[in-house]
């Protein structure tokens, strides 16, 4: 029997929205090669007549598994059709139990025509809620999953496939059976589908999925993030609503700071809207001859100001001059600086924003995604508005996007820098607060730290620092003294060396640009004291051009009585830079800095540490040893710097520091940050008067604690020969010398096991020194087993056999030893 139907399709589309879930389209409109279908099957106008409840029957019956598989492809192509009638349509179908779960199965079939069929009726059918969950439970999933790993798959098949689970992602229990399938891979991969409307249906599902926080991690591990950025940097005209998608599921991921890290990495940035109306106050320069947005002024080439500052507004897009250069940092900072004032100037900067579904943080905060070239220039903007919000949020912006040093210079470019400055002394603690985070993570790039410095920003931090305890945090004073300590480092001159690289093509460093006479041969300012007077230069204008500031300076020794290591540590490096000024020496002792090096070598974590078990917290425990290590090192270089100056000698407390560094050595902090507290101890030692023998009680503690595990750790984990056989030669002298129980701290480190190795793998003189403090080890019968252990016996035995010139030495090893 054949039949005729005639659908009449509804004006609205199908669609259950809430304010972010998406769903699809589910309207003939949607469907490629699809328009009013009236062909096939007679009219069903009367859905009461009991001739129709009767067709749709039919239609049913004929999904059955023992049907024709031509007949079924006909059933669900006809009731596919009819479902797209509306909601009643639906619900005719829905009455008849067991349905869904016949269409499901139609999704194992060989013919692209019916699992298309099957699976836009699935799709239909899980627009509406009442359904969702009969659908998931049928195992449309798993169906799905399947049907999509196949190699040969229509388009058709794909979107329809993808779009029902991007109605069943609605639901938060299903997107979390939905991420743990098989099917999160696929639809990463289906984000790189030739077909657009196959792409949108599966960044619909990832988006969706990005509001289950469970989900973000097996997504990030999936690779979705670079995919997605990838769509959102395309610019052609028929993806709007797949960048779309990305940018709502970007936006997601983003809330976390991990995530947020690797969206930046693909080249976007957050950036906060702060609402059209904020941009009102923005006030370009018509009629000035501009400058590149760092603030290096151009030479104006033409005779007079263009009318309408058209000139101004597109310099740099088209330099008239062909022998001008710019760098690509600074031309695309006047790109993006060129973009972004032309919105601005027209009104439109936020308008496409707002248009968007755009991300909504806990704080109530709206952002949107940039490319980093645009994001950059729109950041730089909003630091020249006069709205506090604005300027805190841009400011925060900028501060989270400085991750690498791409961004850091690209921030520089756009004169960021300047405008961060201006701001440390706002009266609005956000705006303080945000801007000082800000030049605190650019100042990590030792080119960009230059530029802050340059902008006379010394007096500013020190005058914020100077504040009383209880107007400034704990956070706020931490990356104060970063930002002081990165520009008072003397090291940073020789570091751009290293890792600035070229500069305008030349190989030579930072120095020789700054004194271009030492670059023609003159040899009156070498590069070295030239960078030691730099050093200096900006030692003593710290504290606005009083180097012996007393109120800073007790500002840094009471942050020294803190008990919080890692101000104590940058506290103590400042301090470092300043005492070579001999006038800050009186006005440190005047400041009482020998209680406030008292209160660091009395550190609480490691008096805590002697009264903790095994179990509590191993990892919190290292950490804070580690951080213990850093501030106890700084301020053993502080002391011994002190120490050069007779003023300081005379009022110090010699006793007191000697038994506090010997309990610092003898501690449980790391290794590398004893080295300056065995200096400092040996220095206090020679300043008193004592021998530098071992039978010195100093020295014998150094070499015991400090000296022979950092010789034995170098035996293990060099890489280079000569390092080897440097350590293990010191080693066997301060052995060979009688020091008491040498031998045994020898053991106790471990050294039995490196010395063995070394001495089947080393020099001669490095093999001789082995032979000779394994030797002296043997002498207590309690080593003997962890020699025999090292595998010394069949190495002593080679050696012996070979006749090398140590022979004699293995021989009466071998003699000493148990075999």
């Amino acid at each position: 029997m054949k039949v005729k139907v005639k659908f009449l399709l509804p004006k609205n589309n199908l669609q259950l929205l809430s304010s972010k879930v998406q769903m699809p389209l589910c309207s003939y409109d949607h469907i490629p090669g699809y328009d009013i279908f009236s062909e096939d099957v007679e009219t069903l106008r009367d859905e009461s007549s009991i001739s129709n409840d009767g067709s749709i029957a039919l239609f049913i019956r004929m999904l059955g598994v023992d049907n024709d598989p031509q007949d079924r492809e006909q059933a669900v192509v006809a009731l596919w059709k009819y479902s797209l009638g509306g909601k009643h349509c639906i619900d005719s179908i829905m009455k008849y139990r067991g349905t869904v779960n016949l269409i499901v199965n139609l999704l194992k079939s060989e013919s692209d025509s019916a699992c298309e069929a099957a699976a836009g009726l699935l799709r239909v059918i899980s627009s509406i809620n009442l359904y969702r969950n009969l659908v998931a439970d049928s195992g449309a999933i798993e169906e799905m999953t399947s049907l999509l790993t196949r190699s040969s798959l229509s388009s058709d098949v794909k979107e329809q496939s993808i779009c029902t689970l991007w109605n069943l992602s609605v639901d938060e229990k299903l997107r979390v059976r939905i991420t743990s399938s098989d099917i999160l891979p696929l639809l990463v991969k289906f984000l790189e589908d030739e077909d657009i409307k196959v792409k949108e249906a599966a960044g619909g599902v990832l988006s969706n999925l990005t509001l289950s926080q469970s989900s973000h991690k097996l997504m990030v591990e999936a690779g979705v993030i670079p995919k997605l950025a990838n769509l959102l940097n395309a610019n052609e005209e028929d993806s709007k609503v797949i960048r779309k998608i990305a940018r709502n599921a970007l936006l997601e991921l983003a809330k976390d700071e991990y995530n947020r890290i690797l969206v930046m990495e693909e080249g976007l940035v957050l950036v906060p809207l702060v609402g059209a109306a904020a941009y009102k106050s923005f006030r370009p320069a018509l009629y000035s001859w501009p400058s590149l947005p760092d603030g290096t002024k151009i030479e104006q080439s033409s005779k007079g100001p263009s009318r309408y500052g058209a000139a101004e507004l597109l310099l740099g897009l088209n330099v008239e001059d062909k022998n001008v250069e710019l760098e690509e940092a600074k031309m695309n900072a006047v790109v993006g600086r060129t973009q972004q004032q032309f919105l601005a100037r027209m009104g439109a900067i936020e308008i496409e924003d707002d248009t968007k579904s755009n991300g909504e943080w806990s704080s109530g905060q709206r952002v949107t995604l940039l490319p980093w070239m645009d994001a950059v220039a729109r950041l730089v903007l909003i630091l020249g508005l006069e709205e506090e919000s604005a300027i805190a949020k841009a400011a925060a912006s900028i501060a989270d996007a400085s991750i690498n040093e791409h961004m850091r210079t690209s921030f520089k470019e756009a004169g960021a820098i300047k405008h961060l400055v201006q701001f440390i002394d706002h009266p609005s603690d956000a705006v303080r607060l945000a801007v000082i985070r800000a030049l605190d993570r650019l100042s990590i790039s030792n080119n960009v730290c230059r530029t802050i410095e340059a902008e006379n920003i010394l007096h500013p931090l020190t005058n914020l620092l100077k504040q009383s305890k209880s107007e400034i945090s704990h956070s706020l004073t931490a990356m104060i003294l970063n930002i002081l300590t990165r520009i008072l480092d003397p090291n940073k001159e020789m570091k751009s060396k290293f890792y600035d690289g070229t500069v305008n093509g030349s190989n030579k460093g930072w120095d020789v640009v700054r004194h271009p006479a030492s670059a023609h041969g003159n040899d009156m300012i070498p590069s070295e004291l030239a960078s030691r007077n730099n050093h200096l230069d900006r030692r003593q204008t710290i504290a606005g051009g009083d180097p012996v500031d007393s109120t800073f300076l007790s500002c840094l020794v009471d942050i020294l009585k803190t008990s919080i290591p890692d101000l104590q540590r940058k506290a103590a490096s400042i301090l470092e830079s300043i005492v070579a000024i001999e006038a800050c020496v009186e006005q440190l002792i005047s400041a009482d800095i020998e209680s406030g090096l008292e209160a660091v070598f009395r550190q609480k974590s490691l008096i805590e540490m002697e009264y903790r078990t095994e179990g509590d917290k191993p990892d919190l425990q290292i950490l804070e040893l580690e951080e213990a290590g850093l501030a106890l090192s700084a301020a053993s270089r502080l002391l011994t710097k002190l120490l050069d100056y007779e003023q300081f000698r005379l009022t110090v407390n010699w006793h007191q520091f000697t038994r506090l560094l010997h309990a610092v050595l003898i501690s449980s902090i790391p290794l590398q940050n004893k080295e300056w507290v065995a200096a400092c101890l040996v220095k206090l030692g020679s300043l008193s008067g004592q021998n530098s023998d071992f039978e010195n009680p100093i020295n014998m503690e150094v070499a015991l604690y400090e000296t022979i595990p950092r010789l034995i750790e170098q035996i293990k984990s060099s890489f280079s020969p000569e390092v080897q056989e440097a350590a293990v030669l010191e080693l066997n002298k301060i052995i060979s010398e009688g020091m008491i129980d040498s031998t045994r701290a020898v053991a106790s480190e471990g050294g039995i096991f490196p010395l063995v190795k070394l001495m089947e793998n080393g020099s001669d003189r490095a093999v001789e020194a082995s032979l000779a403090i394994l030797y002296n080890l043997s002498m207590d019968s309690e080593n003997h087993a962890a020699i025999i252990a090292a595998g010394a016996i069949p190495v002593l035995r080679k050696l012996v056999l070979s006749q090398r010139s140590q022979w004699m030495r293995a021989l009466r090893l071998l003699r000493t030893l148990p075999t």
